[in-house]
């Protein structure tokens, strides 16, 4: 992990208390895979290449730890964690219901202005495949840009609240995700066949279609974490 690269992202959260930039940054980095599952974070090291002091270094792994990012082990400190399938497993059934809800209210809710809404943020992401980018986080983003526009349309801050903790916990995942190109053009199709379900407020066919986007993903992530784990115990 390059200084200059953990410096550029505490540039861009300067507006933010110095424990949110050090968290933000290091949440990149796991993120981006620039600090890699089972590696240590040592905070003499951390905070000597981002320029603070050990104790934001300190409360910011705290705060990944929360996220389910880093893990602390016995005389051994501070770890990015490893993505298991337990902990995947965990989070999807989570969100599965979640967004089942978040769908049926949805329908029953969601105004002309979202639908369009829903549907431009659809062609953002078709669009943003078709520039053939590598950026996952920029596609992550137009991912997340979507369900967005559902859980609005709930009208429900509780829910919204929910989902939006949730998604911090899902974002490592979604990355893996797009990692296949496949999968991302799968995408388009989905996001387009949940749209046309909510336009008609076909509750059942949209409440289906979400059960099956999530589904599949955590299919497609499933064999990459058991492929991934079975090559780390090669190494070992």
């Amino acid at each position: 992990m390059a200084k200059n690269e953990l410096d550029l992202q505490m540039e861009d959260y300067q507006y933010l208390p110095l424990r949110d930039v050090v968290f933000r940054t290091l949440r990149q980095a796991i993120l981006r895979g620039e600090l890699k599952p089972g590696e240590r974070l040592m905070e003499i090291r951390l905070a000597n290449q981002l320029g603070v002091s050990r104790t934001p270094i300190r409360e910011a792994i705290r705060m990944l730890e929360l996220d389910g990012l880093v893990i602390m082990v016995p005389r051994k400190g501070a770890q990015v964690a490893q993505i298991t399938e337990k902990d995947l497993n965990d989070v999807l059934e989570v969100r599965l219901g979640l967004e089942e809800l978040a769908v049926k209210l949805a329908c029953e809710r969601i105004t002309e202005a979202e639908l369009h809404s829903l549907y431009q943020a659809s062609r953002s992401f078709e669009k943003l495949l078709e520039t053939e980018t590598d950026d996952l986080q920029e596609l992550a983003q137009a991912d997340v840009a979507f369900h967005d526009v559902i859980y609005q349309a709930t009208n429900n801050e509780r829910l919204i609240q929910l989902l939006n903790n949730l998604r911090e916990q899902m974002y490592r995942y979604r990355i893996e995700y797009l990692k296949d190109v496949k999968s991302r053009r799968s995408l388009v199709e989905e996001h387009d066949a949940l749209y046309e379900r909510m336009k008609k407020r076909d509750l059942m066919g949209a409440q289906k279609m979400i059960r099956e986007h999530i589904e599949r993903q955590q299919e497609s992530i499933m064999q990459t974490v058991h492929h991934q784990n079975m090559a780390a115990a090669e190494e070992k």
